[in-house]
């Protein structure tokens, strides 16, 4: 039987249980903690496979973990070993014939897009977090704003290399743009949250750079009109981003960030973003859509500069709530034309139960982000109101026909909200589904489906 230091031969890849960081032991959130006996820092997928079959010698369960910024407790560990796949950050092959890029699945989105984007090639999806690793995109099926265009992680895997529970690696999918050969195993593992194999190496679609963007703005007197024109929007063009904010969201924003929102007595924004070819494209784009939105308040963003801050503003405001109280992040998806009912049911529950909440969120796919604060309660009265709000919003959500998650994916924090949502049928499939492949339940045991 192998020893850890036969697989792991650098002393410093190798942490014990007693000298773990604490950011190890925990998700995005930092609000729950775990525990675990050992941490090792894999470079190569050999040591990984070797790392498994260790842990099923030794009776160990493995947490795999990125960047940590999963938000749903996926990687806050239940003892046993924490591989940490951060290491594994190179960047094996970019093939302009193809369109396609090879990496380890440890490297940072933004790493993968920066580099990409040097060579005029565009890898579309954007989810918030540009720190986290492309394996964890992966395993969550991450969005973004780009989704409503572009589509979503799973849209742009093309191979994945996985090793199995017992230490198998398995290589599924190709460059082939077009593949019908039996079973598409590969999307098992996309989105499945590191419970059926952990990914070390994919390939993925590149597309050419879009040349040219724009950034729009549309103001409205309520949240309501605003989302009844996303199906107009949607009829008109496809746009790059679709996102929705209310003025009084956008302001965390501004004191957040330091910039100023354009539209300041609009009381709720639709914020586009176009992009296309050149210029002439994009402008008879938003020419159409605003000849068809008709009498309307807008602004459109003449410079690079001004477009960044807007999205600034956008992209902050979960920071900017952080900056004041604590925060319980909820993702939520409903059709695109419940979007409104849902916002209206979370200001009826805020003024019932007195705990404040700010709604935003891409309006081209229903994901609405909303952020539940804390606001001084003491640790009984804050796990309380989560929990009866939690009860609310998602009954209210299965309600409209929605979906407990759009992007975060269901970890420990969702299972409840999962069960509820889910046929039976459908979580007995994925159980054994997760029998098959991982019979010792080794691989992230503590995650929604070893709990249905």
């Amino acid at each position: 039987m192998k020893k850890l230091t036969d697989i792991i031969v650098d002393s410093d890849r190798i942490i014990t249980k007693d000298h773990i960081p604490q950011s190890h032991l925990t998700d995005g959130l930092k609000s729950h903690y775990g525990q675990a006996e050992i941490l090792v820092y894999p470079k190569t997928t050999d040591e990984v496979a070797q790392l498994v079959k260790y842990a099923n010698q030794n009776n160990l369960k493995i947490t795999t973990r990125g960047a940590g910024t999963n938000l749903v407790g996926s990687t806050i560990p239940n003892g046993g070993m924490i591989i940490d796949l951060s290491l594994m950050n190179t960047i094996i092959e970019l093939d302009k014939s193809t369109f396609t890029v090879t990496v380890q699945s440890g490297i940072l989105l933004q790493d993968l897009q920066q580099f990409v984007e040097k060579q005029n090639l565009f890898y579309p999806p954007d989810p918030g977090a540009k720190n986290a690793t492309v394996g964890g995109n992966i395993s969550t099926n991450a969005g973004g704003m780009r989704a409503v265009k572009y589509g979503v992680t799973r849209d742009y895997v093309q191979a994945l290399e996985v090793v199995m529970a017992d230490g198998t690696v398995l290589n599924i999918g190709s460059k082939n743009i077009k593949d019908n050969t039996g079973l598409s195993l590969k999307h098992l593992f996309i989105g499945s949250e590191g419970t059926l194999g952990i990914i070390t190496q994919c390939t993925l679609k590149l597309i050419a750079k879009p040349s040219v963007f724009e950034t729009l703005i549309i103001g409205f007197n309520t949240i309501e009109q605003a989302v009844a024109n996303i199906t107009t929007i949607l009829q008109t063009l496809t746009p790059t981003a679709l996102e929705f904010v209310e003025r009084q969201v956008a302001q965390w924003g501004e004191r957040y960030s330091g910039f100023q929102f354009p539209l300041p007595d609009s009381k709720a924004y639709l914020i586009i973003m176009l992009d296309g070819a050149n210029k002439q494209h994009i402008v008879q784009q938003r020419q159409q859509l605003l000849a068809n939105l008709g009498d309307c308040n807008y602004f459109i963003a003449e410079t690079i500069e001004q477009a960044n801050q807007i999205w600034t503003v956008r992209g902050s405001l979960v920071r900017a709530v952080e900056a004041v109280t604590e925060q319980d992040p909820i993702d939520i998806v409903v059709p695109i034309n419940r979007i409104a009912d849902f916002i209206h049911y979370t200001k009826q529950l805020q003024s019932q139960s007195g705990v404040r909440m700010l709604a935003f969120g891409h309006a081209g796919d229903g994901n609405i982000h909303l952020c539940i604060l804390r606001d001084g309660r003491d640790d009984k009265q804050w796990s309380e109101a989560l929990e009866q709000i939690h009860n609310a919003l998602y009954q209210k959500c299965h309600e409209l026909g929605g979906l407990p998650s759009a992007e975060h994916g269901i970890g420990t924090a969702k299972v409840k909200y999962f069960n509820n949502a889910i046929a039976q049928e459908n979580r007995q499939l994925m159980q054994q589904i997760k029998q098959q492949f991982d019979p010792n339940n080794i691989l992230n045991n503590q995650v929604y489906i070893t709990q249905l």
